[in-house]
C-alpha cells in the first residue's frame, strides 16, 4: 500500500482524526502527512524529528537496552511499538507498521476520542498495512 492510502486509512477509520503521517525512523523524513489545518512545513519536519525521538532517541534506546540485557534478550527489535501522547487539545498516537518497524504511522485527534478504539484502529492499520 502506498504511503498516502495509509494516511488516507488513518483519517477515514480512526475516530475524530484531524491529522495523520507516516515517519521513516531510518532517515527520520515525514514520508506523508495530511492534516486538517494548514501548517508550516518546517513544523511538520520538527513532528518527524520528534516522532523519531521518541521512538529512537537515546534515553529510548538505553532503556531498551537495560530491559533487554535484564531478559537476556539478545536481539535487535525495538521494545517501544507504540506511544501515545495526551496534550490540552489533542490526542496523539504512534504505531510502528508489523511489516516495517522502521516505518512509525501516527495519528492525531481531538481530545474527546475514544482511546480504546482509536488504539485498536491504529493497531488494525499497523498490522495490515505495507509500504
Amino acid at each position: 500500500m502506498s504511503v498516502d492510502s495509509i494516511v488516507d486509512s488513518i483519517i477515514k477509520d480512526v475516530p475524530k482524526s484531524v491529522a495523520a503521517g507516516v515517519v521513516d525512523m531510518g532517515t527520520g523524513l515525514l514520508l506523508g502527512v495530511k492534516t486538517v489545518d494548514e501548517h508550516p512545513q518546517d513544523v511538520l519536519d520538527m513532528l518527524a524529528a520528534a516522532t523519531h525521538e521518541l521512538f529512537e532517541g537515546d534515553s529510548v534506546t538505553g532503556i531498551e537496552n537495560i530491559f533487554k540485557k535484564a531478559r537476556g534478550d539478545s536481539s535487535t527489535e525495538h521494545y517501544f511499538k507504540e506511544v501515545m501522547v495526551t496534550s490540552t487539545n489533542l490526542l496523539h498516537v504512534f504505531s510502528r507498521l508489523h511489516s516495517d518497524p522502521n516505518i512509525v504511522i501516527s495519528a492525531v485527534c481531538q481530545q474527546g476520542a475514544n482511546l480504546g478504539l482509536v488504539i485498536m484502529k491504529m493497531r488494525g492499520i499497523a498490522d495490515k498495512e505495507s509500504i
